[in-house]
């Protein structure tokens, strides 16, 4: 009998589900005998809320992470996730790249697409108001079918035999070998070969790691930190042809800020890590609604001799749950409001979208620091002056959201050892995350950027 090598995934998120892609397309899966070590309940509760959250994958050099994924992989990303979600192609490759994966479909219906300022006026009304434009491609496959996808990538991946899934196992510590040895509170596994794919909300295990082996880390000194902002759809109506606008801004703080994850019609939900919780948002390819959603966030930079920008998001995101009395509450203010300095009793025109059970109205400005909340007000002054309406002073705004930036791991220092996806510090996408465990496991070399 072939001797199979003890192959360990931890977290079965956006990177584990690349790497499996890469083993599997390279041929390379009938050389491992594969467990799969995941704390959520089951393929539905997996690590990364982004496998589960939108489903919104893009193309694009200019957002998702500090490493360089070629154009055609990242096309064989977005056709990956697009095969799994039922939707068959309606074109053939040679008529271009692009044209091939918009055409798409499912029950007679196009996949949801669009291109980031493609049109030259719009790219130059926001560049001469001050904005960074960042041009990309949009394939939306919405949360409700999203679900079913996760589903059949599972179940594909569980037809080999030698693979299996061993589903509410932490791993709460890991020490390199070889062999490799993973603790979790179910016991200890030993692997020849590692793969780390914990994706954000492993922060406390990625913490430990960099502590345990510093040499195997680049510092970061970066957090993002904002709000989830909400408003009418027809504020953004007029530049729905886009689905998503992607800008950077420089404040007068010098902080940039930028919008992220935008959510036509979408809903705002919450995003829950071992200890706190912040905001997120999402939408559905068929349930629609009459407000979008979309992440304001500001990038802070730390320098010496602070260390922990990781620990800095978590610490304001906690207040703002202390702040609405709940650990799983967070803080909802009209942007009118917060720009007052005053708390929210009362709403306006806009009706919010996320569950009322999970927020109290409340002041943010008691969250934020003052840099942090003069370059949010900023932004979203400057903003209205191309998208009229982004500053009403009844949008809703949601505290706190936050994305991190963990420590950028070097995957060529221990033998057998992958650490992937966002956790490692160098990717910040499903998309990214994805084709960086691809990548990994078809053995090509990943540049950063």
């Amino acid at each position: 009998m072939m001797w199979l090598k003890k192959l360990g995934i931890v977290g079965f998120g956006a990177s584990a589900i690349g790497f499996i892609h890469g083993l599997i397309e390279s041929g390379k899966i009938s050389n491992y005998r594969i467990t799969i070590l995941e704390r959520g309940k089951d393929y539905a509760h997996n690590t990364i809320s982004g496998v589960r959250m939108d489903g919104k994958i893009f193309i694009s050099y200019g957002m998702g992470g500090e490493i360089y994924i070629p154009l055609e992989i990242q096309a064989k990303t977005v056709e990956f996730y697009l095969k799994f979600s039922g939707y068959k192609p309606a074109a053939d490759r040679r008529e271009g790249l692009i044209n091939y994966l918009r055409s798409f479909e499912r029950d007679g219906k196009k996949i949801e697409f669009g291109e980031s300022f493609s049109n030259e006026r719009v790219y130059k009304l926001f560049y001469h108001h001050g904005f960074e434009p960042v041009k990309s491609y949009f394939f939306h496959l919405g949360t409700d079918i999203l679900k079913e996808t996760n589903e059949n990538i599972y179940r594909h991946f569980s037809s080999f035999e030698n693979i299996e899934f061993l589903f509410g196992v932490t791993a709460e510590d890991v020490d390199f070998g070889p062999p490799h040895r993973v603790h979790t509170e179910k016991g200890d596994f030993e692997f020849d070969e590692l793969v780390i794919a914990v994706g954000r909300s492993g922060h406390r295990l990625m913490e430990r790691l960099k502590e345990k082996y510093p040499q195997l880390v680049k510092p970061n000194q970066f957090v993002d930190i904002g709000i989830r902002y909400e408003l009418p759809n027809h504020v953004m109506d007029p530049f729905s042809d886009m689905y998503e606008v992607k800008i950077r801004y420089r404040t007068k703080t010098g902080y940039i800020c930028r919008i992220f994850c935008q959510n036509p019609a979408g809903k705002v939900t919450l995003e829950k890590y071992e200890d706190f919780t912040t905001v997120n948002g999402y939408s559905d390819s068929l349930r629609k609604t009459e407000n979008t959603n979309f992440a304001i966030l500001v990038t802070t930079r730390f320098t010496e001799p602070f260390k922990d920008p990781t620990g800095y998001g978590v610490n304001l995101a906690k207040l703002a749950n202390i702040l609405a009395g709940d650990r799983e509450k967070v803080i909802l203010q009209t942007y009118g409001d917060f720009k007052e300095f005053r708390r929210t009793k009362r709403l306006g025109r806009v009706h919010p979208t996320l569950d009322p059970e999970s927020y109290i109205l409340g002041d943010a400005n008691l969250v934020f620091p003052s840099k942090i909340r003069e370059s949010l007000v900023d932004f979203v002054e400057n903003l209205d002056r191309v998208i009229p309406g982004a500053a009403y002073f009844d949008n809703l705004l949601y505290a706190v959201e936050v994305k991190f930036y963990t420590n950028k791991f070097l995957n060529d220092v221990v033998e057998d050892l992958h650490v992937i996806g966002d956790c490692s510090g160098w990717t910040r996408s499903v998309q990214y995350a994805t084709s960086m465990g691809y990548m990994r496991a078809m053995g090509m070399k990943i540049q950063p950027l």
